[in-house]
């Protein structure tokens, strides 16, 4: 049996330094609860833009211009330090750690943001950078399209583990190139819930043989800085909850053991047997036995992609 834990709490909405810090004594805390994976929502650093589901396209254009200037302030440039906190927190404790952020890009324009999931091995090292491929609706005026570089299943002491973000989840090719890693746990944080996630969340568990961990985004009016532009317009004061989370655990047999947890701030510490995720393929294997490759073939690009190529100097 190994440990997992699902961290459902709300960030320092657009102040990564605070939420990093908290990041770090959430690491502890449920760490001494014997956690060995710890799961973070989705863009946990430093905060999901929730806001952008209610500004009137084109009619609230200064307000974006605002908010957008603060996230990409308090998005995360990897190559800087600005992690190590927490990348000490993942080696002083020996876990791995999944985390959403938004992500500045380092090697481009230096000015686009990316949905990303970052991987921690108990090393204290980032050994995977998943870039949400498809920004969802009004997140393309967010976020930039990520590309193939991270859908990747990485071995880690808990076992095999890949992640897929939000609605990547309705994306049956990207599920499969993690169902065709041998995947055992599955995870994806979210800022979705509900009664059609959850059904979603069974059937890639019961589809892919795996284990399921959705981490939602727990997040309340009163989370949102005091000077954020225009609250009462968009959150009426009598408003508690924005988003209410909805984080669950499945099993590869689609049945959930844990959560939903709605409404509520916690953390989630969960026993999984891991190798149910083996043994629950005798019967259906889609990316094995089950997969017909003579006729179906799916081909990943997972080159880091560039839209500018320098050649060397003579």
């Amino acid at each position: 049996m190994k440990k997992i834990a699902i961290i459902q709490e709300s960030p320092y909405v657009l102040d990564k330094e605070r939420t990093i810090e908290k990041a770090v004594d959430l690491i502890n805390l449920v760490s001494s609860k014997g956690a060995e994976l710890i799961v973070f929502p989705e863009a946990f650093i430093s905060g999901y833009p929730a806001w952008i589901w209610r500004l009137r396209p084109g009619g609230d254009w200064g307000i974006s211009e605002e908010l957008h200037i603060r996230l990409l302030k308090n998005a995360i440039d990897l190559s800087s330090d600005e992690l190590k906190p927490m990348l000490e927190a993942a080696k002083d404790n020996g876990v791995t750690v999944v985390c959403g952020i938004n992500e500045r890009d380092n090697a481009n324009s230096q000015s686009t943001i990316y949905n990303s999931a970052i991987t921690i091995n108990t090393q204290g090292q980032i050994i995977n950078i998943h870039r949400k491929l498809m920004p969802t609706n009004p997140e393309r005026m967010v976020w930039g399209f990520g590309d193939g570089h991270g859908l990747n299943v990485i071995d880690t002491p808990v076992g095999r583990i890949g992640s897929l973000i939000c609605w990547e989840s309705y994306m049956p090719l990207a599920r499969y190139s993690l169902y065709s890693q041998g995947i055992e746990i599955y995870i994806a944080p979210t800022y979705d819930s509900g009664e059609e996630w959850v059904g979603t969340m069974q059937h890639i568990a019961r589809e892919g043989k795996c284990w399921v961990i959705s981490c939602g985004v727990a997040l309340e009016r009163k989370d949102l800085p005091e000077d954020f532009p225009n609250l009462d317009g968009l959150y009426p004061a009598d408003e508690e909850w924005i988003n209410p989370g909805g984080s669950l655990v499945v099993s590869p047999t689609g049945e959930i053991v844990a959560g939903p947890l709605s409404k509520e701030k916690d953390c989630l510490v969960v026993d999984i047997d891991v190798e149910l995720a083996s043994h629950s393929k005798r019967a259906l294997d889609v990316a094995g036995h089950y997969s017909r490759p003579d006729i179906f073939k799916l081909h990943v690009d997972r080159s880091r992609q560039f839209s500018t190529q320098f050649n060397n100097k003579n």
